[in-house]
């Protein structure tokens, strides 16, 4: 893929790349924002910028992909880029913005880096950045297709049909097609944009995972309200459990997302924590629906039962499958609860199947708490599939 003669530079540059990776994409986003001020206003997340959440994550997946060039040249870290590209054609990113993206960002390097960028080093991380925006235009080019719209025209008018508060913080609303269309299709896992637009006149997008199944005309999407703790609520969140109601219009694009069913000849392990059950219900769902015979494990951790949203779905959902079991953490149970299911999600006590296929959904630290128990239970790494709402700080740490 990456050249001999750039192979050998960018192996050499990787660590003081690296080392100032951090700068780099923070001074990238300022110029960035400074020349296009209508990316932040309308495409990026504001809350995920004030955090840093999102350097983070741009830092780590430029890192992750050189690191992979130079180590295992005749391959190409694709989950990372399928989970990329899922997202940003979910916001409608086009092919043009990778060269709006590229003239930032190596102005940013070129600015922290100094003299050490020679003309053959710039040369070999251009490379480097092409090959990367390359595969992830070809792979958003697919998925487009797929869903039948051009590049980036991924937006459509939903109407909110009904609306159900699950839990203090957490509402679902039930989407239908505005227009007189049929709802695009959908794979269980998967998730939406939708865009609103705020006081401020800046119209933000978030994704929300489709918690039904596939096969009706309707959506829905289950949103809990995100309250800042030392930082600002939820722009997103807020709006919609403040201001939506029966009626109301959404702009909601296509559905994407990599965490989809597959393998349905395994054994199946859902685990999630929080509103990360939502996808896992999709999951359920579908797999009630189909009739599926085989095995599923079902894992959720929650801070009390009142917390867990969708509780009685979960249950019920699970109890439709035959050879299904569901186990229930929470770190404030309610009397009676067993003590064995009280904090955090322990997967001593669980029988882990040879074979199995994980798909877990949640918080990062009980994304990796878990995962790291599949692996000492025996599940291969390639058989554990996650999804995290928002950057994905999995990859920015590793």
């Amino acid at each position: 893929m990456l050249s001999d003669r750039s192979t050998a530079t960018v192996r050499a540059t990787l660590p003081a790349v690296g080392a100032a990776i951090g700068d780099i994409a923070d001074l990238f986003y300022e110029k960035l924002f400074a020349a296009h001020p209508e990316l932040l206003r309308d495409l990026f997340n504001r809350g995920n910028q004030a955090s840093g959440d999102q350097r983070r994550a741009l830092a780590g997946s430029i890192a992750a992909f050189a690191t992979a060039l130079v180590e295992q040249p005749g391959t190409r870290p694709d989950v990372m880029l399928d989970r990329i590209a899922h997202k940003h054609a979910s916001l409608g990113v086009t092919p043009e913005q990778y060269e709006v993206v590229h003239t930032h960002l190596f102005a940013a390097i070129a600015d922290v880096l100094g003299d050490a960028v020679t003309p053959e080093v710039a040369a070999a991380w251009d490379e480097v950045y092409w090959l990367m925006a390359n595969a992830l235009i070809a792979i958003e080019e697919r998925l487009y297709a797929q869903q039948g719209v051009a590049a980036g025209d991924v937006w459509r008018e939903w109407e909110v049909a009904a609306r159900a508060e699950e839990t203090e913080d957490v509402a679902t609303f039930l989407l239908r097609p505005a227009e007189d269309t049929p709802a695009p299709a959908f794979r269980p896992g998967q998730y939406v944009s939708v865009q609103v637009e705020l006081a401020d006149g800046a119209r933000q997008v978030r994704q929300y995972s489709l918690s039904g199944a596939p096969g009706s005309g309707l959506r829905s999407i289950t949103v809990k309200r995100v309250r800042g703790q030392g930082s600002p609520d939820g722009e997103v969140s807020r709006h919609l459990h403040e201001h939506t109601r029966v009626g109301d219009v959404l702009r909601v694009s296509a559905p994407y997302g990599d965490l989809v069913l597959d393998h349905l000849d395994a054994p199946l392990l859902l685990a999630s924590a929080g509103i990360g059950c939502t996808p896992m219900l999709s999951m359920l769902e579908h797999l009630a629906q189909e009739g599926h015979q085989g095995p599923v494990t079902v894992v959720h951790g929650d801070r009390s039962p009142a917390d867990h949203a969708l509780r009685t779905d979960h249950i019920r959902l699970t109890e439709k499958l035959p050879d299904a079991e569901a186990h229930f953490w929470y770190e404030v149970p309610e009397a009676g609860h067993p003590a064995n299911r009280t904090g955090l999600v322990d997967l001593a006590g669980i029988t882990v199947r040879p074979g199995t296929h994980a798909y877990l959904c949640g918080p990062l630290p009980f994304m990796r708490a878990v995962r790291a128990q599949l692996l000492e239970a025996g599940v291969r790494p390639a058989d554990v599939h996650y999804e995290v709402f928002g950057p994905d700080l999995w990859l920015a740490a590793s």
